[in-house]
């Protein structure tokens, strides 16, 4: 398959871990842009996603992680090195398992090298760095909002000695990525 010729089935992974996100760092010559993607990358013909994705943080960070939610499909039309892409990506949250847990990676893909690690998300939030896509920051800064918001309601009912957020939702909201 022509990565520029055809729409390219995609699947990322979003690690967070307080309040950093694992990205690889990319580099656009025509733009003259440094950027930064989730890890993640095609998904095989007949591959499943959670497979791809699997494989894709095994081949590129030699890490095991789990996959936790299905956060959805985004269409991704863009130019990277003055070619035209098309891509349709599948998202999901997920989490390296602690013998894995590096703070930056080395990664092969093919004919690049790069490397990989985490970084600040309020630095892609206050634009110092891009992130692509630009979805990723959206569902970052949504779930950093929700986070808090429910954190502070949560501390507004203990001051009022009401009925407290159960923990199961806190611990739910952190998983999909609302920890600060």
């Amino acid at each position: 398959m022509d990565k520029f010729k055809e729409i390219r089935p995609v699947v990322l992974g979003i690690a967070k871990k307080n309040n950093k996100v694992l990205v690889s760092e990319g580099y656009d010559k025509v733009k003259n842009e440094t950027f930064y993607r989730c890890i993640g990358g095609g998904i095989e013909f007949l591959e499943n996603s959670k497979d791809a994705l699997k494989r894709e943080y095994q081949e590129e960070l030699n890490a095991n992680i789990k996959i936790e939610e299905f956060l959805g499909i985004f269409e991704n039309i863009f130019t990277y090195n003055g070619k035209n892409a098309h891509e349709l990506i599948l998202f999901y949250n997920v989490s390296i398992e602690d013998v894995d847990y590096k703070e930056r990676y080395h990664v092969v893909d093919g004919d690049v090298e790069t490397d990989a690690s985490w970084i600040d998300i309020d630095k892609f939030i206050n634009k110092k760095l891009k992130i692509y896509p630009e979805i990723v920051l959206v569902y970052l800064l949504i779930m950093n909002v929700a986070g808090f918001a429910v954190m502070g309601i949560d501390k507004y009912k203990a001051k009022m000695r009401k009925w407290r957020i159960p923990e199961k939702t806190l611990f739910g909201l952190s998983l999909l990525g609302g920890s600060a």
